[in-house]
């Protein structure tokens, strides 16, 4: 019995003499997406009076590694990446022994996460683990370092001073110009990024991508316009400049046009009262009470997987948000999303809580399959809810498509609700042309529009429009 306690008794030894401490023994990656970082550093610390030394790694098939030193010097640390290579979706885990010479055991580190979905990207679903070249993944996987390049899409040539606009989650990042090698290098999150370039003499380009620290170089190829002349420089006649003063007489004409404007004014000041302008006589942002009639708005957004594809849901995003600073605090603004099923997102809420409503946009995720019928029933149950009275009570349809799956019976539902005072249109988010007609057809027997979002200034402008337009108190 004695001499069974021995080797017990030398491993307790060993153990407590452990000098070499782990940042951590587990580490969950939560759900993985195709672009997702894989990778997470493990810190190990020579707490001890003596040199240590990493002696070996043991891992599964699905599990790489790279190590920043062997040796650790007292109070000192190296760095141990691992990177997980899954295969096939859906849950896993993976257990990686890392020993080391203060320890007779080693230090098991527990690997665990959800794949949702295979990255194409990789050779025989393996890629090799990131170098320490790369932003470390463990404690902030999201920041890396973003390349963004202009050239011209028929020379290939860089272009210097274009001026380029992150956009993420329907909100500008930053705005930069090109160096002189047509490039912009800033810091960046991981996630799906929308990209507007101009450069004088080209139309403007966009370009949506996911990026991450695998893919973090973007190029945007510009056209070249061109019917573009360039200015020529002014002329200068260094004989006479110095003798010649600058011409008053420009700003004396404005002077005068600004005093004729005054009294014109105040002469019809009786008629203007009468007579209401035109929806096209105010400025585009003019959202004013006096003309515009309160709105009860509950938008259906298809958030089904097609929504992912290329940059629809950032364009969505993008317009809800330029729509969201618009309204005032008397509207009210729902959300209800469909795709595998159809839930309410955010419920009736005033204009006035532009934050409360920002943040549920920003949170959209794309996924599933379409189930658009059943999202316009849901839709129209919150705008009844909600109904302002005097006021315009709507629901907007935004998808990139048909509405695929149980949706043969939303007819009935649109007349029901149209009869009740709930009108109905349609936003076409990159949607194929076929798809349009279907579109127009809801939004006509909905009594709204169809309107179209094809790029960034479609979706700065025309649901901003459709709304004014709706609610527009003196509509010819």
């Amino acid at each position: 019995m004695r001499l069974l306690l021995i080797p017990f008794c030398l491993f307790f030894v060993l153990m407590g003499s452990a000098q070499v401490e782990f940042n951590k023994t587990k580490h969950d990656f939560g759900d993985l997406e195709s672009y997702s970082a894989r990778y997470v550093d493990i810190v190990l610390s020579n707490k001890g009076n003596k040199q240590e030394w990493l002696l070996s790694v043991k891992k599964p098939m699905d599990v790489v590694y790279i190590t920043s030193k062997q040796i650790m010097e007292k109070d000192s640390s190296i760095v141990v990446r691992l990177q997980v290579n899954p295969k096939v979706k859906g849950r896993f885990s993976y257990g990686v022994d890392i020993f080391t010479s203060d320890r007779a055991e080693p230090v098991q580190v527990k690997l665990t996460g959800n794949l949702r979905e295979i990255d194409q990207n990789t050779t025989g679903g393996m890629t090799a683990c990131p170098d320490f070249s790369s932003r470390p993944g463990g404690g902030d996987p999201n920041k890396f370092d973003l390349t963004v390049v202009t050239i011209d899409k028929k020379t290939r040539e860089e272009l210097a001073k274009s001026t380029v606009t992150m956009i993420q989650n329907g909100q500008p990042i930053w705005e930069k110009k090109t160096d002189r090698n047509g490039k912009i290098k800033e810091d960046a999150t991981l996630g799906l990024s929308y990209f507007y370039a101009t450069h004088t003499g080209y139309y403007p380009a966009e370009l949506g991508a996911y990026v991450n620290f695998k893919r973090n170089y973007i190029v945007v190829e510009l056209e070249a316009d061109e019917a573009f002349v360039p200015p020529l420089p002014p002329a200068v006649d260094t004989n006479v400049i110095a003798t010649i003063d600058p011409d008053p007489e420009p700003e004396i004409i404005i002077e005068i046009e600004e005093k004729l404007e005054t009294i014109e004014t105040e002469f019809d000041s009786t008629v203007i009262a009468e007579l209401p302008p035109s929806f096209t006589d105010l400025d585009k942002d003019n959202f004013d009470p006096e003309y515009f009639k309160p709105v009860n708005v509950v938008f259906v957004l298809d958030v089904s997987s097609s929504m992912k594809q290329v940059d629809k849901i950032e364009l969505m995003k993008y317009a809800l948000f330029q729509l969201t600073d618009m309204l005032r605090p008397i509207d009210k603004m729902g959300i209800v999303t469909y795709a595998s099923d159809s839930r309410v997102l955010l419920p009736a809420t005033s204009g006035g809580n532009k934050e409360e409503i920002k943040k549920e946009v920003a949170a959209l995720k794309a996924f599933g399959y379409t189930s658009g019928g059943e999202g316009i029933k849901l839709g129209y149950k919150v705008a009844k809810k909600s109904m302002i009275a005097n006021g315009t009570n709507h629901v907007i349809i935004i998808t990139d498509g048909a509405f695929n799956r149980n949706s043969d019976d939303y007819e009935r539902a649109v007349k029901k609700y149209k009869k009740l005072g709930i009108n109905l249109s349609v936003v076409g988010i990159k949607n194929k042309s076929v798809h349009e007609e279907d579109m127009r057809e809801a939004a006509e027997l909905g009594g709204g529009h169809y309107v179209p979002i094809m790029k960034l200034a479609d979706a700065q402008n025309n649901l901003k429009q459709e709304i004014r337009v709706l609610t527009f108190k003196h509509q010819p």
